[in-house]
């Protein structure tokens, strides 16, 4: 190396050594440092946020004044559930949950999702015997309706496999799809023994009919990554010396979408050595896809496609896919949408959403951003023993009255 190309290497290395001490470098300023040029005021921007003075902006006014004008066509409030009727009405000693989406064929709704029974001791026992958790030794079940409010309960669609099978423990947390007259149920599934660091795969079943019988994958579609390290040999999932990917631990909640001539498997990615940040547990969503509803299923090297998030909850919606994220992280309880169905950013912050939604795929997506919302199928937790299916209903949100006062609007506008 001659010396000029020397000098020229030791000021660029020395430069990113001063960026690196002085923090935070120059071209990344810190919402505090941000000046008018930054932000793009205008008066109307500063009328519309209530900004008392533009020469003196906190950094909440700040953050607010690049804040997306998206408008609010993406904001709505759920009702609390709804107790449904007939077999999935809330049964002593059985624990029904997570619903999948819903298809109708012939005249009816169709659902499907986990049982168990049973009480569920936990880790403390015999976990050779024992109900490690109420999604523990479950077998996907499935139900019919004619109006989405009393259901029939129909029998098993997918079982457990075989002792030594990869789903031979439980099988549970299903979705369905339809595609090209024939149907895809993918789940999580878990082999014997479940202990705290085991862990969990997708599988997938396919059929001619919503009423099966069922086909089931030989091996999992989707696995964890496989680039963390446990540390010792206790049975203690927050020991690590390396975390890994995203989803080195865990791979949940799947939900197979056909979009733009491939198929997209959305997942819940659960982490080695998860912790809780700032926003609660380190949850994030990924995708894998496909040229073939039966894979193989390859991860996105975009992923994570989330910061947050716990059951998925996806829709096809203006070319793109939309995204419920509830629970866990910072950005959770936001609707948000990817032109891509990769790159999501947040259309709508939102409160009280369901656990472990149920869509109705029947919606007409394209109607509004949230048409699929308008009604569906959760769970919740009569006890740790026993939970249910239950159904919810939303509304569209783009103004707020006093009451009469609207009737009074409505009115004068006549």
């Amino acid at each position: 190396m001659n010396n000029r190309l020397c000098i020229v290497v030791s000021l660029v290395v020395l430069s990113f050594i001063a960026c690196k001490q002085k923090q935070p470098c120059p071209e990344k300023k810190t919402t505090h440092e941000m000046t008018d040029k930054d932000l793009h005021i205008t008066d109307e921007k500063i009328d519309h946020l209530g900004i008392t003075n533009k020469e003196y902006l906190s950094a909440a006014s700040k953050r607010a004044l690049q804040w997306p004008d998206i408008g609010n066509e993406w904001f709505i409030e759920f009702s609390a559930p709804m107790p449904l009727k007939g077999d999935l009405a809330y049964e002593k000693g059985v624990v029904r949950r997570d619903p999948s989406a819903m298809i109708k064929e012939n005249g009816k709704y169709y659902v499907w999702y986990s049982k168990s029974t049973g009480a569920t001791q936990g880790f403390g026992g015999d976990i050779e015997k024992d109900k490690v958790f109420p999604w523990d030794r479950c077998d996907i079940w499935y139900a019919t309706s004619i109006d989405g409010i009393t259901w029939k309960e129909e029998g098993i669609a997918v079982g457990r496999g075989k002792k030594g099978a990869y789903d031979d423990r439980s099988v549970f947390t299903v979705e369905i799809m339809k595609y090209e007259d024939k149907y895809y149920l993918c789940y999580q599934t878990v082999k014997s023994p479940y202990n705290v660091r085991v862990k969990n795969q997708v599988g997938l079943a396919w059929a001619d009919s919503p009423n099966g019988p069922w086909t089931k994958s030989k091996e999992p579609i989707l696995s964890p990554a496989d680039n963390g390290i446990w540390k010792g040999e206790e049975q203690n999932r927050f020991m690590v010396e390396k975390k890994g990917d995203f989803d080195s631990h865990k791979v949940h909640d799947p939900c197979i979408l056909p979009y733009k001539g491939k198929f997209y498997l959305y997942y819940k990615g659960e982490q080695m050595g998860e912790q809780i940040t700032f926003g609660g547990r380190q949850i994030r969503h990924g995708v894998a896809i496909a040229d073939n509803p039966k894979g193989p299923y390859i991860k996105s090297p975009y992923n994570p496609i989330s910061n947050s998030g716990h059951e998925i909850c996806v829709w096809p919606y203006n070319g793109g896919i939309a995204s419920l994220i509830t629970t866990d992280g910072p950005e959770k309880n936001t609707i948000q949408w990817a032109p891509d169905g990769i790159n999501f950013e947040i259309m709508s912050s939102i409160k009280g959403a369901p656990h472990a939604i149920g869509l109705n795929r029947s919606a007409d997506t394209e109607k509004e951003p949230t048409e699929i919302l308008r009604w569906g199928l959760t769970h919740i937790y009569n006890n740790y023993n026993e939970q249910s299916i239950m159904r919810f209903t939303s509304q569209r949100r783009t103004s707020h009255t006093a009451k009469g006062e609207a009737a009074k609007l409505s009115t004068e506008k006549k």
